[in-house]
């Protein structure tokens, strides 16, 4: 059975991708689903995007998310890629279980993919159904969108249709669709596709898209491509600092889980930490902790030297000279994160004017939170009120094993707010509450919200969670407060796992 091709204008698509030559993706529809049934529509989104929520939600709507038909603009395909997982090439992946609809122009001019997860198999299945089970759709969902209101880049979710099928995983599960939206799907793993194939003419054509869509201002440069890894590195540095500021792991840093435009891509096994550890893995498929919340760094440092080797082709004719362009490039890296995550602690931390001591000062806090398993959402956020004076400590030295260990760090804290050079409590207290959430997707709630969607049908929690995420720097009423607060022991999540 094929998706129907109606006349209907719900997406009005303006398609750039799919106009790169046909060895980039394959062209085909999603596969229909039995009984299509929307469960969540961003609307606020849909706004943003130029789109009618009331069309979307129509029975017309539905149909387009749900992958039964496609708009006559829509030019559906999944697009080709490779990539390195957990640090072994696979030389074809692709969109083993996603579509491409097409592209819109939102309201700010920004051309945004509209994608299908779950929508069947593909080309680049691999034996697989192409199909997503609810729980791992309804994850992506509420992450994804807690990421957006925190502030940092990343895929967006446009809706959550169930599909009335089920799908077998570890066992059966009810299926569903997610519409994803991003600024675009390239990966890394885009070019590495290419690159193993020895196709220079496609690395080329590719990156040339990328620089038009993404970093026009590199295309005026005298080696453009050099701009591109500079820019593509600059973006992932801010991007893993962010990340770590607010205590996320992403789990599988893949590099075809790494978007060439810079945002957060592929919440597989995602978690956010509860108590401080930098070793802290989450993922069920992370054995040996590649991808541990500390080593994020890193690792996308070594996931950006194989881009910088996918395009060394294009960065000079001389191997020997294109191989100093790319380190050149990428030893931008570590000063660009170092840079942004320093200034980001100083946020966090209340420092208005930067000091050479600060970073120590950030470090020593971290280390005494590890020793004494402290809750690292909780401990910044309470922190905000102890900037203004002592009687907010106890609520933070209650979070520490040893409160001792948090006092001999907030004499030397409040020593260094004292040389600060300003005495505007209020400037320092709205930085601080602006860079320190008082709410993020705590893994036990993610857990419970999923667990009543999947055996009970009931949504209410998810829907509760995700309108309380939806402000995550605002203070909460009384009533709400338990969404900020760390698990019990009873309620621990110690794994999380992907949705393949």
């Amino acid at each position: 059975m094929l998706a129907e091709t109606g006349t209907t204008d719900v997406f009005p698509f303006d398609n750039s991708y799919a106009r790169l030559p046909e060895r980039f993706f394959a062209r085909l529809p999603p596969t229909p689903v039995a009984e299509p049934r929307l469960i969540r529509l961003n609307e606020r989104l849909a706004r943003q995007l130029g789109l009618d929520p009331e069309r979307l939600a129509s029975r017309e709507g539905v149909a387009v998310l749900a992958g039964n038909r496609v708009p006559h603009e829509g030019e559906p395909l999944a697009m080709a890629y490779a990539g390195h997982q957990f640090g072994a090439f696979v030389p074809q992946l692709g969109d083993g279980r996603a579509i491409l609809l097409g592209e819109v122009v939102d309201g700010d001019g920004v051309r945004r993919d509209i994608q299908l997860k779950g929508s069947g198999p593909t080309p680049f299945s691999r034996n697989g159904d192409g199909r997503a089970a609810l729980g791992p759709v309804l994850r992506e969902y509420i992450v994804s969108e807690a990421m957006a209101a925190l502030g940092i880049p990343t895929t967006r979710s446009l809706a959550v249709v169930t599909t009335g099928e089920t799908v077998r995983r570890e066992m059966p599960l009810p299926g569903a669709v997610l519409t994803r939206v991003a600024s675009s799907h390239i990966r890394i793993g885009t070019f590495q596709f290419f690159a193993v194939r020895a196709d220079v003419d496609a690395i080329r054509h590719l990156a040339d898209y990328v620089i038009a869509r993404h970093y026009p201002e590199a295309g005026g440069a005298a080696n453009p491509y050099q701009v591109l890894l500079e820019q593509v590195t600059a973006r992932q540095a801010d991007l893993i600092a962010q990340w770590l500021l607010v205590g996320f792991i992403h789990g599988v840093m893949n590099t075809d889980n790494m978007s060439i435009a810079g945002e957060t891509i592929d919440y597989g096994p995602c978690a956010f930490m509860d108590s401080y550890d930098p070793a802290t893995v989450y993922s069920s498929i992370d054995s040996y902790g590649r991808y541990a919340y500390g080593n994020q760094p890193h690792i996308a440092r070594w996931n950006l030297a194989r881009f910088a080797e996918a395009i060394l082709p294009l960065l000079a004719e001389d191997k020997d000279a294109a191989v100093q362009l790319a380190n050149e490039a990428l030893d931008g890296f570590r000063a660009r994160f170092e840079a942004a995550y320093s200034q980001g602690l100083r946020r966090k931390l209340g420092l208005l004017q930067a000091q050479t001591e600060d970073l120590s000062l950030a470090q020593d806090l971290l280390e005494r939170m590890a020793q004494n398993k402290a809750d690292f959402t909780l401990t910044f956020r309470r922190l905000c009120e102890a900037a203004s004076g002592p009687d907010a400590d106890p609520a933070v030295r209650a979070l520490f094993a040893d409160p001792a260990a948090y006092d001999a760090w907030a004499a030397r804290w409040r020593r260094r707010l004292d040389d600060d050079g300003t005495a505007d409590t209020q400037e320092r207290n709205s930085m601080m509450r602006a860079a320190n959430p008082a709410v993020i997707p705590r893994n036990h709630l993610v857990e419970e919200a999923i667990s009543a969607a999947v055996s009970n049908r009931d949504f209410a929690p998810f829907e509760k969670l995700v309108a309380v995420l939806a402000r995550p720097y605002g203070d909460l009423p009384a009533t709400l407060a338990h969404y900020a607060d760390p698990p019990r022991p009873d309620q621990v999540v110690r794994q999380t796992f992907c949705g393949t």
